[in-house]
């Protein structure tokens, strides 16, 4: 396989029957999506600007304008779903899930738009383009943060973007309500993780009993500082979290995720204007983590 192609066959044969057809819909027809989806891959990959595509993926505003129309009808997130509706009718998925965020520096392209900052907004609350386009500013500067929830072995299932300054703890509920994979036959969709492994920050009451009510091991840590006030209170501050130890150990699936996404440098330093440009590559990127495990199962 060439430094141009990162799709093989069966690869390809699992998802491009999940990419959009021309027919009836006007303008020009699609070119070939397999050519255009390997300049995405190879243009998020390397880093380079959209202008500086190797001319053997053809135009560059053609690779561009389907990233962008794709981002934009949402169907990067109809592929991830309809591979994680196979994986978890084949046993792939590992139901203990592991939640955390990483940061990603934006470059001085990525930050040249107005913004309204200090607003408070990420993308998977509005489902559209925030007014800050999910940038602002943490200790090493301009910045997004890049929230995830993944499986037990480290595939991405829910990713989010948000501002650099943005609260982990925050963002838990809705990563925890986004979980939803179809069956592929009847029934309903599975929404509930078996465990939650988190770190903590995650940890507060709050979260707790979020997961307590939907019947969902916490493994979660408690600091130090919630761990003596909770003493200071006596008998009234209850019992310690009970945390399994075994399943806390295995808390570096998702940063083992994390490492896997930054090998792309397109997305370890954000140069895309649009959160919605960036949240569509990052799940383009999980797209690709789950194809092997897939393919093997065929």
């Amino acid at each position: 396989m060439s430094r141009m192609q990162s799709l093989s066959d069966a690869e390809w044969a699992l998802i491009e029957g999940f990419m959009p057809s021309s027919e009836g819909r006007r303008g020009r027809r699609f070119s070939d999506h397999r050519l255009v989806f390997e300049g995405i891959i190879y243009r998020y990959r390397t880093g380079i600007a959209w202008r500086d595509l190797p001319a053997e993926f053809g135009p560059w505003q053609t690779v561009w304008k389907r990233h962008r129309r794709f981002a934009g009808d949402g169907t990067w997130d109809k592929v991830l779903t309809a591979l994680l509706t196979r994986a978890d009718a084949v046993s792939e998925i590992d139901w203990d899930v592991a939640v955390d965020s990483t940061i990603a520096r934006a470059h001085q392209h990525a930050t040249n738009t107005t913004r309204l900052t200090g607003a408070s907004s990420n993308y998977m609350k509005q489902k559209s383009e925030p007014v800050d386009h999910a940038i602002g500013r943490s200790r090493g500067g301009l910045s997004t943060k890049v929230h995830q929830l993944c499986d037990g072995k480290g595939c991405p299932m829910i990713v989010a973007v948000g501002p650099g300054q943005g609260s982990d703890s925050t963002m838990f509920p809705y990563l925890l309500g986004a979980v939803c994979v179809p069956r592929e036959g009847a029934g309903r969709p599975r929404t509930t993780p078996d465990s939650v492994m988190a770190d903590k920050a995650y940890s507060s009451r709050g979260h707790r009993a979020l997961l307590r009510g939907r019947g969902i091991t916490a493994v979660i840590a408690e600091p130090r500082d919630q761990q003596g006030h909770r003493k200071r209170r006596g008998s009234r501050g209850g019992r310690p979290p009970l945390t399994d130890p075994s399943k806390y150990a295995r808390r570096h699936v998702i940063e083992n995720s994390f490492e896997r996404f930054k090998q792309w440098r397109g997305l370890a330093t954000r140069y895309d204007k649009l959160a919605s440009t960036y949240h569509a590559a990052i799940i383009l990127r999980a797209i690709l983590l789950w194809l092997p495990a897939l393919t093997e199962r065929r």
